[in-house]
């Protein structure tokens, strides 16, 4: 299993929100590069950034400090938001960024997702951000009808690279993450999953990881890294462990 550190951009620093509300946002770092670099010298493989602004403009905002944390170390990048077409797909893999996390264009276009997931094979994640069961888009101001596994599956067979699965109730709530719910989320679908939203300890992460049977393949942490109650070496030497 792959833990994958959260670097969350607004205005151009790192923030942590609670539950995908921007007015809760609670600067960690000016610099994303420099926060890029301390979780290389951790010993992570992955760093999964997202920029929030993006997410809301359904534009790159945040691309100069994409930019720079992509200079700043020599990691695999997952980004998401604002990503919804061709251009932005094909400028972000020009970048170097190896992965693109797709969210609100999965739900409003799905058939661009699948063409665009079988001419970039391993290139595209499907961002499923659920409240209550239901997707949620629009940087998660807006929540749908349609069922979280429901959208999974419509990119079952087309190449994608894997579900980001988010509980944005529990989203930088440090309130736990449901282990069990998110088990059964990936035992319904063939894609791996990546479980987000409220991974507050290394308990979390030992329980994701005892169902990766299931099918969960990462999990992304975020402000419980930044504040010290999950030490990050000993996240990545519990997940190395082969029992």
């Amino acid at each position: 299993m792959i833990l994958y550190p959260a670097i969350d951009l607004k205005d151009g620093v790192c923030v942590r929100l609670v539950r995908g509300d921007m007015d809760t946002a609670r600067v960690f770092s000016n610099d994303p590069a420099s926060q890029a670099r301390h979780f290389a010298e951790a010993g992570v493989a992955w760093l999964h950034v997202v920029d929030l602004n993006g997410a809301f403009a359904g534009r790159s905002i945040n691309g100069g400090a994409v930019r720079a944390i992509r200079r700043a170390v020599d990691l695999r990048i997952q980004l998401g938001g604002g990503i919804r077409d061709q251009a932005a797909i094909e400028g972000w893999l020009e970048v170097g960024i190896e992965r693109l996390v797709l969210g609100t264009v999965a739900l409003r276009d799905p058939n661009f997702v699948r063409r665009v997931a079988d001419r970039y094979p391993g290139a595209i994640a499907v961002a499923v951000d659920a409240r209550n069961g239901r997707v949620a888009i629009e940087g998660w101001s807006q929540t749908t009808e349609v069922a979280a596994v429901e959208l999974a599956r419509r990119f079952e067979d087309c190449g994608v690279a894997a579900i980001v699965h988010t509980d944005i109730a529990r989203d930088g709530a440090l309130t736990g993450i449901d282990a069990a719910a998110v088990a059964s989320f990936a035992h319904q679908i063939r894609i791996p999953v990546i479980a987000s939203g409220g991974v507050t300890s290394l308990a979390d992460i030992a329980a994701l990881k005892a169902h990766a049977a299931e099918g969960i393949a990462g999990v992304i942490c975020g402000r419980a890294l930044y504040d010290g109650r999950i030490d990050l070496q000993a996240a990545l030497r519990l997940l190395a462990e082969r029992h």
